[in-house]
């Protein structure tokens, strides 16, 4: 039996990547920083349990903080210095503590849960956007050190997903959200199920051919929505 560690789990697409995988019948890890959890760990300040992920097969690596709001010319280093050891430095040392039992197994999947905000930007959200852009050049760069190895690398990017966190916000608030990133192709925020299937086949054997990709989960969100003429004949 395989086993995977999902960082984050407490989280609506931690929760639902974690039931995919277990009814796919691996034996899944949870890591979070409040109970329940396998592993408590704050990843801003705690040190990574090393030999506790040396038999990791799949890692998911889907913790992150995303409420701390300020534009690039008034950000605190105190709120960046959070953003980027969370989300990017955090989610290194997980990824780095599983990578030895992978190399050596020569096998191993490794899912980065990045963000449609990476690409298209998040104003007032300078340092998530920052650091979820660098998830992408690292999971690209571990792709490449280990494609000969078994070893695949890949990141998602998701756009709006129905968490619970998503779900308590003003109904306002989502429409304009909605409306100012294009998600009128869909008309509706994702749900953290088809996160979790995403998950479930960059985790499997049957995609080992694919690796070093960005995957976004945007509803459409990074299409053209304006017609220069009529899309109807």
């Amino acid at each position: 039996m395989k086993r995977a560690l999902v960082t984050g789990a407490n989280g609506g697409r931690g929760r639902a990547s974690v039931e995919r995988l277990r009814a796919d019948g691996y034996d899944v890890v949870t890591m979070d920083m409040t109970e329940p959890a396998d592993l408590l760990v704050d990843l801003e300040h705690d040190e990574v349990p090393a030999d506790a992920l040396a038999e990791i097969d799949v890692c998911v690596s889907n913790a992150g903080v995303v409420d701390i709001l300020a534009p690039a010319h008034s950000m605190s280093p105190a709120k960046w210095d959070r953003d980027i050891a969370v989300n990017l430095t955090g989610a290194f040392r997980v990824i780095q503590a599983c990578l030895r039992g992978m190399r050596e197994r020569r096998y191993g999947r490794i899912v980065v849960m990045s963000s449609f905000a990476a690409r298209c930007g998040s104003p007032g959200q300078v340092a998530y956007c920052a650091s979820k852009a660098g998830l992408l050049g690292m999971a690209k760069n571990i792709a490449s050190e280990n494609v000969s190895l078994g070893i695949t690398a890949n990141s998602i990017l998701p756009g709006l997903i129905g968490t619970p966190k998503v779900r308590a916000l003003p109904a306002e608030l989502l429409d304009r959200f909605r409306e100012g990133s294009g998600l009128l192709g869909t008309g509706r925020v994702g749900e953290p199920e088809e996160i979790a299937g995403l998950v479930a086949y960059l985790a499997s054997p049957e995609a080992g051919y694919v690796t070093g990709q960005e995957i976004v989960v945007a509803g459409g969100g990074d299409l053209m929505h304006v017609s220069l003429g009529s899309s109807r004949r």
